[in-house]
């Protein structure tokens, strides 16, 4: 046994003996595998065509441990740490698409609103099937995202595969990606909308001001509508501050792993914006992570109405260990669940209301058809109706290419309506 392996062997079974003994004094040590780890390890490196350096080989060893766990645990290298941190601050360059892994294929879980991705038609659901020519067949969703980060201004071309129809490119060109994680506006009068593409850093606190002021700018604001659809997810504290906005007490979500550190709870507090205002909540398959924390939440409260599609259900939680200055493990360490108890993971949070994606079209009026006011000699309404009304516009009308927004924002009259009378 040559020094290399000699001192492989002390490393791995020095560290797997601190690992034993902190967890369980009655962990055995898998010695026979651990042997047959760097026998397999030393017979690469002696005998590979083409010679490979220790460090490759035992990084490749490590991502193939965590390629095997589940889909979101990962290896972390200096490049993987910059990316991380650009996604959470919400600056970076690319395509803005968060992507997973299905079937061996790089799954588009959803672009980001007015990016690149979005603006070149790709949709939640799609599977990437090559970048640039080179398949991606049981390629890591790191490496897939990094093959399609550059520099603004060059381009990339993406093979999709969509609703097992036969795969088309989509050459798309990079940009700078600065993603705004709160956008709001009044849909019409005692109406608003506010759509959140992301959970970053600060999501939590701009969604708390966006919403107090609607409610300055619209004193009768009679109802809100929370777009979470095509939501990826990202920062946990930043989908607990938005359940918050709406809940005064109670429990938000909570975690569970196996080890004690990686269980945790977390609650809402009494500084609440908005804890009477009604809200219909928007989902669909592209709603992952953080987006199904806050639905599943203001489901399990009673503070919303969720509507839409079930979600992608992600309902893992990742923590990032450090192994030395610029490499770490992403490793999934425990579930969330509701306030209720309902696990997100591979189900998703299902709808109160199911409201598939579809366009509005309005009809136009049948010209034979009258009302009473129209015939002639008609008698007035003694209540006295007033002729010079504006007329009511149709929600139809309004949102003509959205009716998932079009069927919430008539919720939000119903519900009005119902609490006036």
């Amino acid at each position: 046994m040559g020094p290399f392996r000699n001192g492989l062997v002390s490393c791995l079974l020095l560290t797997l003996a601190g690992a034993a003994q902190a967890q369980d004094d009655a962990l055995p040590l898998p010695l026979d595998d651990v042997r047959l780890f760097t026998e397999a390890l030393d017979r690469i490196r002696m005998s590979y065509v083409e010679e490979i350096d220790d460090r490759t080989l035992l990084e490749n060893a490590i991502r193939g441990m965590l390629a095997n766990l589940d889909p979101h645990s990962a290896f972390v290298d200096g490049r993987d740490f910059n990316s991380l941190q650009e996604t959470t601050t919400g600056e970076f360059g690319g395509l803005g698409i968060e992507v997973g892994q299905e079937n061996g294929y790089i799954l588009v879980i959803a672009p980001i609103d007015d990016t690149p991705a979005d603006r070149a038609g790709l949709r939640s659901g799609d599977l990437i099937v090559a970048i640039d020519n080179q398949p991606v067949r049981d390629m890591l969703p790191e490496d897939a995202a990094n093959l399609m980060r550059g520099e603004p201004g060059t381009q990339v071309t993406l093979t999709v595969s969509r609703d097992a129809l036969e795969p088309f490119d989509v050459e798309i060109t990079r940009e700078a990606i600065a993603v705004n994680s709160v956008r709001s506006r009044l849909l019409e009068p005692g109406y608003a909308y506010v759509r959140i593409p992301v959970f970053q850093l600060n999501t939590g606190k701009d969604f708390q001001q966006e919403v107090a002021g609607l409610l300055e700018e619209d004193a009768e604001l009679k109802g809100l509508v929370l777009d979470l659809r095509n939501n990826p997810g990202g920062v946990l504290q930043a989908s607990v501050d938005v359940v918050d906005a709406f809940v005064e007490s109670g429990r938000v979500v909570y975690t569970e792993g196996r080890l004690q550190a990686a269980s945790d709870e977390y609650f809402a507090n009494a500084e609440t914006v908005a804890p009477d205002l009604p809200v219909v909540v928007l989902i669909n398959g592209g709603s992952a992570s953080a987006a199904e924390i806050v639905a599943g939440a203001l489901q399990d409260h009673g503070r919303a109405v969720v509507m839409g599609t079930r979600s992608f259900g992600k309902g893992s939680v990742q923590s990032v260990l450090p192994l030395d200055g610029d490499r770490a493990i992403k490793l999934t360490t425990s579930l969330y669940y509701t306030p209720d108890g309902r696990s997100i993971q591979a189900q998703g949070i299902e709808p109160d209301i199911v409201v598939e994606e579809a366009f509005v079209t309005r009809r136009a009026r049948n010209v034979t058809q009258f009302a009473e006011a129209d015939l002639p000699g008609s008698l007035e309404n003694r209540n006295g109706a007033d002729d010079n009304a504006a007329p009511l516009v149709s929600a139809a009308e309004v949102l003509t290419t959205d009716y998932p927004l079009n069927e919430a924002l008539n919720l939000l009259k119903g519900l009005n309506t119902l609490r006036a009378r």
